[in-house]
């Protein structure tokens, strides 16, 4: 689907999926605000030469004055982006780059979780060959140690200025016990700052480069990818700092779609689901 006439000067491209896995791109213009013309294109797939083929069909005076247009750090979307929109400045969106630090982090607490499971299972094992009832180590806010990187879970996604009093007592006793855990959500907090609180496009560049150094001497090897990532996208992500634009309207978007398919309970016709789509917000 194609609407030419909803080009705006500042566009979201992201993808979604309707119906059994089945993936759709999606151009969507932000001065729509998710009303009636904010789709500009929904096309099935997501291979870029497709797409390129397919967007190509838009006149290209409009696809010329598109002065931005934010992404993810999909290679495809972002080759899309420069063979259809040359004129447009690419932004990759900021809450994709945190969200892999954030994994990153993760990934340590469930290395670390496994490994106290396993831990605890052994005792156990111990302990009935002995014949002893097992009594697991108890920390100081109530947590054992796998309850204790269970529950963490959360609190290393947030600020620490955002902590309940409880998460406080559990990443205390979390950051004891495990100190290149805290540096690594330390890494990733860190990035976060940048992103809230970088005023220009120098100063931000400063910083991410900083980060970029501290990244690299940590030693985490899942870090060093997202560094390699921030790398390959570097100038994409301080464009960022030019007018503070994300993708959230793109997936603000994607969340009304799948909640006029829960209301749809499904979709069982994907034509007519499109039709639907295309009169609403086409």
């Amino acid at each position: 689907m194609l609407f030419p006439d909803n080009l705006g000067e500042y566009l979201s491209i992201d993808e979604t999926s309707l119906s059994n896995g089945e993936l759709y791109t999606i151009l969507t213009n932000k001065e729509a605000k998710g009303k009636k013309g904010t789709i500009v294109a929904m096309i099935k797939g997501t291979d870029s030469e497709y797409l390129i083929s397919i967007l190509k069909k838009l006149p290209e005076g409009k696809r010329r004055k598109v002065k931005e247009i934010t992404l993810d750090m999909a290679p495809s979307m972002n080759l899309v982006v420069k063979k259809c929109f040359p004129k447009a400045i690419r932004v990759t969106d900021r809450f994709h780059v945190q969200k892999l630090t954030s994994d990153a982090v993760q990934e340590l607490r469930i290395k670390y979780r496994w490994a106290a499971i396993d831990s605890e299972n052994d005792a156990i094992k111990l302990s009935k060959k002995s014949k002893v009832e097992y009594e697991p180590i108890v920390f100081e806010n109530g947590d054992t140690r796998r309850q204790l990187l269970a529950r963490s879970r959360y609190l290393l996604f947030k600020n620490k200025h955002k902590w309940t009093e409880s998460q406080k007592a559990r990443a205390k006793v979390l950051f004891e016990q495990y100190p290149l855990l805290e540096k690594a959500y330390n890494l990733s907090m860190k990035l976060t700052n940048i992103f809230n609180t970088s005023t220009t496009l120098p100063q931000a560049f400063t910083r991410l480069a900083r980060w970029y150094d501290e990244v690299e001497k940590s030693g985490f090897d899942s870090f060093k990818t997202v560094a390699k990532s921030v790398q390959m996208h570097y100038q994409s992500i301080l464009n960022f700092f030019v007018n503070r634009s994300t993708n959230a309207s793109a997936e603000s978007f994607n969340a009304k779609i799948k909640a006029l398919r829960a209301a749809s309970r499904g979709v069982r016709d994907i034509n007519f689901f499109l039709f639907r789509l295309a009169k609403i917000y086409g």
